[in-house]
């Protein structure tokens, strides 16, 4: 009875992995050797993205060696890191989440004490800072540091390193959160959108340096990190209220519309001058037909995301507790009914008595 109540809950531990065969096997051992302590149930899911290399073929070898506990879900093709990431959480069976990458540069000897960091904290999510980070300083560091500011600057989510892999989550918090594209560096921003920034917590932890394989990374990647920033805001913003968006934009423009027609009126009927070849009049017309266009665009927003909510059954709100999970019964109601009958005999009584 003792040791059910202290057992840690159970474990998964998600590994995408796209040509890293010479990480495979050195991957395996690693997990188990932290998790070999662990005082709860735990398994692997390694995700293979579409490699080509050989990595499935040795994730397998590595699953027959250790046991069922380690399972290796392969991807038809490449389909991205975000996407196999989501592939381990769908098929990830614990009460706790646990990702980081394939390539050993995330330890994963932080993962125990970041659960028990998560459970003293009553966390939702517990996400890894890189502080000795062991990367090129001007190809990753620098770009990543700038991407973190901006990141929680416009997210509201101020954690160091939005880019570390290694982060534990609660599984009935994430499984809310849908991944895609390449949002994957914006999970603490998208699980922000379900749990209050309260409960996000951030821990230093390991870093090594890459000692096998390639990169999968570049510069080309902070680019790309800023288009998917605007649809971060967007979607965490203006998710369930797009009109309001495009909306705003629409009144801006045709109130600077509707100012530029009010002065070229005054100019062409008050002072009889020609407006009719100003680029100001040109300017105040496209204006307006953006306006126009916002506007509509607004509505037709407001119609898809009505539709999206009904029809996915997804509601705007996430519940954290109820008091009671069991739909209401008749008995739930009978002290409603009893003080209410009790309030119509006292009230008889005390009309009887009048009457007498």
């Amino acid at each position: 009875m003792t040791e059910a109540k202290n057992a840690k809950p159970s474990l998964s531990i998600v590994i995408p992995m796209y040509n890293e065969i010479e990480n495979a096997k050195p991957m395996v051992e690693a997990v188990h050797n932290a998790l070999s302590t662990y005082e709860g149930k735990w398994e692997l899911l390694v995700v293979d993205d579409g490699s080509t290399d050989g990595t499935p073929q040795a994730l397998q070898r590595e699953a027959d060696d250790y046991g069922r506990h380690v399972r290796v879900i392969e991807l038809r093709r490449n389909f991205g890191q975000t996407a196999a990431m989501q592939a381990g959480i769908d098929e990830a069976r614990g009460d706790l989440i646990a990702t980081l990458d394939g390539d050993l540069q995330n330890d994963p000897n932080d993962i125990p004490r970041m659960v028990d960091h998560l459970i003293e904290r009553d966390l939702d999510l517990l996400t890894g800072w890189r502080k000795n980070r062991k990367d090129d300083l001007f190809l990753r560091k620098i770009p990543s540091r700038i991407a973190n500011r901006l990141i929680g600057k416009i997210t509201g989510v101020r954690i160091n390193d939005y880019g570390c892999s290694l982060k534990i989550y609660k599984s009935s918090v994430i499984k809310q959160v849908r991944l895609y594209g390449e949002m994957h560096r914006f999970i603490p921003a998208w699980v922000a959108a379900v749990v209050p920034p309260s409960r996000i917590g951030e821990i230093v932890v390991n870093h090594n340096a890459r000692t096998a394989g390639e990169s999968k990374y570049g510069i080309s990647r902070t680019f790309r990190v800023i288009l998917d920033l605007l649809s971060v805001y967007f979607f965490m913003r203006y998710r369930a209220r797009p009109g309001h968006f495009f909306g705003s934009i629409g009144l801006a423009l045709g109130s600077v519309s509707s100012l530029l027609l009010v002065y070229l009126a005054i100019v062409k009927f008050a002072m009889g001058e020609d407006i009719g070849g100003r680029p100001l009049f040109l300017i105040a017309v496209v204006f307006l037909i953006a306006s126009l266009q916002f506007l509509t665009t607004g509505v037709l927003s407001e119609l898809i995301s009505r539709t999206y909510f009904e029809s996915s059954k997804r509601e705007q709100y996430v519940i954290y507790h109820r008091d009671d999970e069991v739909p209401a019964g008749e008995d739930d109601w009978a002290e409603a009914n009893t003080t209410a009958q009790a309030s119509d005999t006292g009230a008889s009584e005390t009309t009887n008595s009048s009457t007498s």
